[in-house]
This record gives C-alpha cells, sequence and structure tokens, in this order.
C-alpha cells in the first residue's frame, strides 16, 4: 500500500471538489492535521473513515487503496491486490502497536522494580512483591517485543528471559547482602533470637548478627536449616 501515492490522490480529488483541508476534515470528525497528514503521506486514515472519506470525494474505496481512478478492465484486478494490501497493512499496524504495547510494558516493569528497591525495606513484602509484579510486567512486554510466528520460538524467549530476569535479580541481592549489608530480599522463613535474625533463602542462608548495633554484620552461611545453637555460634 503506497501511502504517499494515496496521499496525493486524495489531496487531488479534493482539490477537484474544491473542497478545503478544514472543510473535509469538519465532515469527516477529524482534525486539520489528520487531513494534511494523509495527503502527505505520513498516515493513512482509520478503515471506519474510509466509506465516509470516499463517498465526499466522489470515489470508491478500491480506488482509494489504488491511489488512481480505475477503468473497469482493470476493477477486479485492482480490487484483489487491494484486499491483500489491506490485510497486510493492517497486521502491520496491529503488530506495530504490540511492539509499542510491548515496549512500555518492559521499561514499565523495570521502573517498578527499580522503586519496589528504593522505596521499600528489603526484608519487607512489599519489595519482594514489587521486584515480582516489575518481572511479570517486563517479560510479558519482552514477549510482546519478540514474538514471531514461532510458538515455540515464543516460548522459548520467554522462558529464557524470565530466568534471567529472576537470576539478575538474585545475583544483585546477593551483592547486596554480601557488600552492602543488608537483609536478602526474597527469604523463605526468618527466625529471630535476640539480637540475631537468621534469613532463610532459595540459594543461601544469611545470618544477621547485632541486629541494628554498630557492630552489626551478615554472614552468607550454606543453604541448609540451621539450629538455634548454631546460628549464635555463627555470630561468635
Amino acid at each position: 500500500m503506497d501511502q504517499e501515492r494515496i496521499g496525493k490522490f486524495i489531496a487531488e480529488c479534493r482539490k477537484i471538489k474544491k473542497i478545503t483541508q478544514s472543510e473535509l476534515a469538519e465532515r469527516l470528525g477529524v482534525t486539520d492535521r489528520s487531513v494534511s497528514n494523509w495527503e502527505n503521506g505520513k498516515n493513512m486514515p482509520d478503515l471506519s473513515l474510509f466509506k465516509p472519506l470516499c463517498e465526499e470525494l466522489a470515489i470508491t474505496i478500491n480506488e482509494l487503496l489504488s491511489g488512481e481512478k480505475i477503468n473497469r478492465d482493470n476493477y477486479q484486478e485492482k480490487l484483489e491486490e487491494n484486499i491483500i494490501n489491506t490485510i497486510d497493512y493492517t497486521n502491520k499496524k496491529i503488530e506495530q502497536k504490540n511492539k509499542w504495547i510491548g515496549l512500555i510494558l518492559f521499561f514499565f516493569g523495570i521502573l517498578v522494580s527499580l522503586f519496589g528497591l528504593m522505596a521499600f525495606h528489603p526484608d519487607t513484602h512489599a519489595c519482594s512483591f514489587s521486584l515480582i509484579i516489575g518481572m511479570i510486567f517486563s517479560t510479558i512486554g519482552f514477549y510482546k517485543l519478540v514474538k514471531t510466528k514461532s510458538y515455540i520460538k515464543n516460548i522459548i524467549c520467554f522462558v529464557f528471559f524470565f530466568i534471567g530476569y529472576m537470576g539478575a535479580i538474585l545475583f544483585f541481592d546477593y551483592i547486596g547482602v554480601a557488600y552492602n549489608k543488608r537483609p536478602p530480599i526474597f527469604s523463605t522463613t526468618i527466625t529471630t533470637i535476640d539480637d540475631t535474625i537468621y534469613y532463610d533463602t532459595f540459594f543461601y542462608d544469611v545470618v544477621r548478627c547485632n541486629k541494628n548495633e554498630k557492630k552489626e554484620t551478615f554472614k552468607i552461611i550454606k543453604n541448609q536449616k540451621q539450629d538455634e545453637e548454631t546460628i549464635l555460634n555463627i555470630c561468635k
């Protein structure tokens, strides 16, 4: 579908009918800028405007999509060609729209994750909940961005991105515990013994010694269930 050719044809037909861009826009319920964009080949009229536009310009939809007047001999051939082009154009518009939605969801998810990290304390449910919600949004957005005709490829991309995103979060969480001296974000259980806190996570455990004191420390240990005596001995 040649947008530039169609735009010139719209302008030509409009001038033949002695209608200004403003008048045409008013009759169709759109802005002057919309009509100008059509005629400059920047945009196409919405599908719902094809019929009223053609009525105003005294042309057929087939002629509109062809960007020229059509004689009877070529009418059927042009009609079939334009149907195919219209379907292709519509599919591309839908695909483009999905890409934009995907992009918005992807970055929105990242912003939600960053907000959760900055706004909430690491060992609160609000922080982990924000990260999970952000990860879900970003994963859906990524899926829309890379979506192909192959169902298997889509699933593989989806799974790899989800695992990668989750892995990145867990990695930075580990770095935060090891170097920034803060509690882990994802803990399956939290055990408090006096001024000592034991965090049981999926891949490692953390013992927080001397909670909220100047000599507070975070010690990372193997991921195995510890009894109270062992936990207290780790802090000695």
